[in-house]
């Protein structure tokens, strides 16, 4: 193709061009050639004749049909991502993406000197509800425990499941006694309502021991520090019957 003012560009060398610097083009009614589309592909606007107009024309359509792609596949992997963090069964994190919490919110605390604790909850006797009930009810108590503790926790709290019937929930702006006196009210707050399922209705109970984040430590000793406070508390109150 040949264009006016001494320049000679094929147009597929101009759709190539013009497909591969997609994102930078400005929006603008589809079939409408402007001047600074024009400047874009490197035309001045003496350049443009019918025939290259209408050439541009189809170009910038299939730009525009481009972007909008894009921006469809910008929008799915956006929640591929979400859907990856989640957990399979409740409505709270994985223990993946909550472990990552910990780490943001581990250097943030220690960034500004600002605490941050973890409380870990363990359903007591849940093999128990699963081996009477079936597994639905199981899945239908742990559900529930998610949904509870979603549901008496600030926005800035994060709760997940760790795996089986054991959840965690990370405090912001939180020390150890102000996230022991959280844990007793999250776990009241479990216990106080039965879980129903089908004709069975049952209390939940849990056991749950708490861990001020430290300056430093890795995410995972954390959670196994809160962990191991939640088994000795669970031991002792089994003990004392």
């Amino acid at each position: 193709m040949k264009i006016s003012g001494a320049r000679t560009e094929t147009f597929s060398a101009i759709r190539r061009r013009a497909l591969a610097d997609a994102a930078g083009v400005s929006a603008a009614p589809r079939g409408t050639v402007t001047v600074d589309k024009a400047g874009f592909l490197g035309l001045e606007p003496a350049d443009l004749t019918p025939k290259v107009q209408a050439a541009l024309q189809t170009l910038m359509s299939e730009v525009e049909d481009l972007r909008t792609e894009v921006s469809r596949l910008k929008y799915r992997l956006n929640e591929a991502e979400t859907l990856a963090d989640m957990d399979v069964l409740a409505p709270v994190l994985n223990r993946r993406a909550f472990l990552r919490e910990v780490r943001r919110v581990s250097a943030f605390a220690q960034r500004y000197g600002s605490p941050a604790s973890l409380v870990f909850f363990d359903l007591d006797n849940f093999k128990a509800v699963n081996d009477r009930f079936g597994h639905a009810a199981g899945d239908s108590a742990l559900k529930a425990v998610a949904e509870r503790l979603l549901a008496n926790v600030r926005e800035s709290d994060i709760v997940g499941r760790m795996g089986g019937d054991e959840f965690a929930v990370l405090l912001t702006q939180a020390d150890r006694a102000t996230a022991e006196m959280k844990g007793e009210s999250l776990a009241g707050a479990i216990r106080g309502v039965p879980v129903q399922f089908g004709e069975w209705s049952a209390p939940l109970h849990v056991s749950f021991g708490v861990r001020e984040i430290e300056a430093g430590a890795e995410p995972e000793t954390s959670l196994a520090e809160a962990g191991a406070a939640m088994l000795v508390k669970k031991r002792a109150r089994l003990a004392a019957g």
